[in-house]
């Protein structure tokens, strides 16, 4: 009996997408309204760094980073120097589709500056997933999920005023939304309590702190959340406080605790899991450094029993794009995805704007990241 196994023969060329260009622009695109006001600042316009890469042959992909004052680590105009300065010009020749070789070329030309370096690989893996004609999550492994439902927010206001944004999102389909707290709990309870009050049990509720609280008055706040259920209570205490965040996850009475400013590379996901600090984490393709470092920290945040929320809610539509497609390939993600960014601006970079708007979005079919540049209006809110 003839045992041997029939194999094709291996065509005589593979894939390769070498990097011939690679276009950095720093765009500010208007927020709406008045801007956001958070623990850190108040923001009127996003700026952000769009990059374009271009193998040999004519294939484009598109990486887009967010960063946000207090919650990046580098500011926008020292991540668009550093793209333009070392990153780039340190990829040129390599192969788009190889991207354990690009991490470790970008690792090489300077430390720190994921978020730069996430724009880069965001770019290459739209890249190759557009060379292969598939979209980015079916790169990634496929989706598991085919609609993504997204997380409103309310900011800090009177109680009044925040349950009548609360009633406007849910009666335009969202299910979910995050209060922001800060500047004292007794006001912070009268908010939440007004929320919940206004929306009944069919929306969860999230708090963020900001790393706003010390332990002893996070842990006071938490208990006085008791009674209205919360879904989560974010980034409680300062960012380098795992014990004292751990020591509010024991006593905050079972409310969960997400921790995010904490969470940084792979290294701080460990210290965290280490320090029983946390239920959730949340993670960003930006933040995070990219697709693939951000599928290993969601590996192992799962691997260790911690569900993850995704997503930076000050995104242009191609950043915004990579964190919903990574989150479609992961059941370990809670709906109420934090990507809302299109939400919050006037305008974008795209030919055609996200819309969020009703609370969900189907995945689209298309290959890539499914988004194009707008050459006009990247002409119009660039900067220099």
């Amino acid at each position: 009996m003839n045992t041997q196994i029939a194999r094709r023969p291996i065509p005589d060329t593979q894939l390769r997408l070498s990097i011939e260009r690679v276009e950095v622009f720093g765009v500010a695109v208007p927020l709406v309204g008045g801007g956001f006001k958070n623990a850190y600042l108040t923001k009127t316009v996003q700026k952000s760094a769009i990059v374009r890469v271009t193998a040999t042959g004519g294939a484009v992909g598109l990486g887009n980073i967010d960063p946000s004052p207090g919650y990046s680590t580098e500011t926008i105009e020292e991540s668009l120097a550093a793209l333009r300065g070392k990153l780039a010009p340190g990829v040129i020749g390599l192969d788009a589709a190889n991207i354990h070789v690009l991490n470790a070329r970008l690792d090489a030309a300077t430390p720190g500056f994921l978020g730069a370096k996430a724009a880069i690989e965001m770019a290459c893996v739209d890249l190759t997933a557009r060379a292969l004609g598939v979209p980015v999550y079916t790169y990634l492994g496929g989706a598991v999920k085919e609609r993504l439902l997204f997380n409103a927010w309310i900011g800090i206001l009177p109680p009044d005023e925040a349950a009548a944004e609360a009633l406007k999102w849910f009666e335009r389909g969202f299910r979910s939304a995050k209060i922001k707290v800060g500047g004292g709990i007794e006001a912070d309870r009268e908010r939440v309590k007004a929320v919940r009050e206004a929306v009944g049990a069919a929306m969860a509720l999230r708090i963020d702190a900001n790393a706003g609280y010390d332990a002893d008055t996070a842990i006071h706040l938490a208990r006085l959340m008791q009674p209205y259920n919360l879904q989560l209570f974010e980034q409680p205490v300062a960012a380098g406080d795992l014990a004292g965040m751990a020591r509010v996850r024991r006593e905050a009475g079972g409310v969960p605790i997400m921790a995010d400013e904490s969470i940084l590379d792979h290294a701080s996901l460990i210290a965290v899991i280490k320090a029983d600090a946390a239920d959730i984490v949340k993670l960003k393709v930006m933040k995070q450094g990219g697709f693939h470092r951000t599928l290993a920290m969601l590996a192992t945040a799962q691997a260790a029993g911690l569900r993850c929320v995704v997503g930076h809610g000050f995104g242009l539509g191609v950043n915004t794009m990579a964190e919903i497609m990574l989150a479609a390939t992961s059941a370990n993600v809670i709906d109420g995805l934090e990507c809302v960014g299109p939400l919050k601006t006037v305008d974008d970079i795209t030919t055609e704007k996200l819309d969020l708007g009703a609370g969900s979005l189907a995945l689209p079919p298309g290959p890539g990241l499914g988004v194009a540049l707008d050459e006009a209006k990247l002409a119009r809110y660039r900067f220099a």
